[in-house]
Order: C-alpha cells, then sequence, then structure tokens
C-alpha cells in the first residue's frame, strides 16, 4: 500500500473520502486497493480500510458537541429492541447549526429544549464517554415518536422494559406528564400489565 494514503487512513481512523486525497495519483492507487480487497467502498466517495479495526462507538462529543444519543441508539444500547440503528442517532436542541461528518452515518433530531435535556445521562460505552438519554427517557421517546419508529418497535421497547427488574415506573410516568404522552403510555401500560 502506497504510504501517503496509508497515513491519511491512519489519520481519519481507517476512513478515508475522497474530498481528504490531495491528488489524482493517490485515487487511482486507492482503486487498485478496492479492486485487490484492500479496501471497501462503503458508500459514494467513502472508504474504509478493511484491515482497520472499528469501533462500533464514536466520540459524540467531538462529532456533535452537546449531542446525545437517543431512539434506536439508545434503545439498542439499553437492549430494549433487536432493531440495529444503522446511524448513530443523536439528539440536539432545536435551531442548532451542525456540520455533519461525511463518515460515519449520523440521524440527528432537533428537539425543543425542554426535551433535549430531560433525562440525559454519560455511560461509558466502549472507552468514551458518551451522553445518552437515561433507560425510562428513551421508553418516552419510543411512545412520542412511535409513529416514526413504528408501532411493533413501541410495544416491542415497553415489553422489554417491563420485564428489567430495574424499571422505575415512577420516574416513567414522571417524564411521560412532563414529555405530554402520559395518557398514551397509560394505554400502552393498560395492554401490557
Amino acid at each position: 500500500m502506497n504510504e501517503n494514503l496509508n497515513i491519511l487512513f491512519q489519520q481519519n481512523n481507517g476512513y478515508l473520502t475522497k474530498q481528504l486525497l490531495p491528488n489524482k495519483y493517490l485515487y487511482y492507487q486507492l482503486l487498485k486497493l478496492i479492486k485487490s480487497g484492500v479496501v471497501e467502498k462503503v458508500k459514494r466517495g467513502v472508504y474504509r480500510l478493511c484491515s482497520y479495526e472499528i469501533e462500533p462507538m464514536i466520540d459524540i462529543d467531538k462529532v456533535i458537541p452537546d449531542g446525545v444519543l437517543c431512539l434506536y441508539s439508545a434503545l439498542f444500547h439499553y437492549n430494549l429492541t433487536v432493531q440495529i440503528p444503522h446511524s448513530f442517532n443523536v439528539a440536539i436542541e432545536k435551531n442548532r447549526k451542525i456540520t455533519l461528518p461525511q463518515y460515519p452515518p449520523i440521524q440527528l433530531y432537533y428537539w425543543k429544549q425542554e426535551y433535549y435535556k430531560l433525562g440525559v445521562t454519560t455511560e461509558r460505552i466502549y472507552d468514551f464517554t458518551i451522553k445518552i438519554y437515561d433507560i425510562e427517557k428513551s421508553v418516552c421517546d419510543a411512545i412520542k415518536f412511535r409513529n416514526k419508529i413504528g408501532i411493533d418497535v413501541t410495544s416491542e421497547v415497553l415489553k422489554n422494559y417491563l420485564k428489567r427488574e430495574d424499571r422505575n415506573l415512577i420516574k416513567l410516568t414522571d417524564y411521560a406528564k412532563k414529555m405530554r404522552i402520559y395518557n398514551i403510555l397509560k394505554i400502552y401500560l393498560e395492554v401490557e400489565l
């Protein structure tokens, strides 16, 4: 492998975008590496070095300052769903302007301040300290956005939450009242309990 390409891959955590290539010679070298199977084309203009150990988590705070892991990403982290997120789901405060990197895939959610600040906690995930919504807030988010994530996923999330020994129904109902979804939660709980 070309030494310059190798350095570029190392500087970008095993990924490279076409825009980072300083000249056409390196681009043609990259194409040869794709044909030989050393590099994988992730999507148009984004390439991954196959031998590079990929982390399943990124440092969210460096990529999106004050971003909070939410919805599918949080639900998957808490083992409330078997739905594997195809991108990092990150909530930010409404009206913020964020420039996303080309890779990794990130889905932004713009939330009002009262919903954005509610239930934020930090956890250590794959050697990164990540801001993430606590489990009760994540369940409430699933109910609030049930039409977006699907009724079946929402039911799965609530069933899995109710099976947990560490569940806190008082905190869950408190969040539901603050998020104005208490009546919907009540209906779901009547069906599940």
